[in-house]
């Protein structure tokens, strides 16, 4: 069974309350549990997480290597700061998907350079919450190719 870890940066855990009129009014105890049907429907055994710290978003990105086939991640405002993630990323032999609900193109310009970008398979935006479906559909797609 294929193995996706889908984690969650710094301030998602305010979803639903945040910016509702950028990030929707959806909470991210909805979308995990959402995530979590879609994947176990498509066979996918998933699992999710999310923290405010840097350092513990790069640990489960290493305690992922030989656990998951494939990470999906949200890093919010860690995607354009934290080389420590990229770096954990680039350690990471599986699928990488980067995700975001805004187009961070949008909106201000120190949120347009992405240090996940140049590493993930794949990169979604601005398709709000509807994103995390289409990362697990289109991680599971490619990891059947594998």
């Amino acid at each position: 069974m294929m193995r996706i870890l889908i984690l969650n940066g710094p301030n998602l855990n305010l979803l639903g309350t945040r910016e509702p009129e950028i990030y929707g009014s959806e909470t991210l105890a909805d979308i995990d549990v959402y995530c979590l049907k879609i994947g176990k429907e498509l066979g996918a055994d998933m699992s999710s997480a999310q923290s405010n710290h840097e350092g513990e978003l790069v640990d489960l990105i290493q305690k992922a290597i030989g656990e998951c086939d494939g990470i999906i991640i949200n890093a919010g405002a860690y995607t354009h700061t934290s080389v420590a993630i990229h770096d954990a990323l680039r350690a990471f032999p599986g699928k990488v998907i980067e995700l975001h609900i805004s187009n961070p193109h949008q909106r201000e310009s120190f949120r347009h350079k992405s240090f996940i970008a140049p590493l993930a398979d794949a990169v979604i935006l601005g398709l709000g919450t509807e994103g995390y479906e289409l990362a697990i559909k289109a991680m599971i797609d490619s990891l059947k190719t594998i």
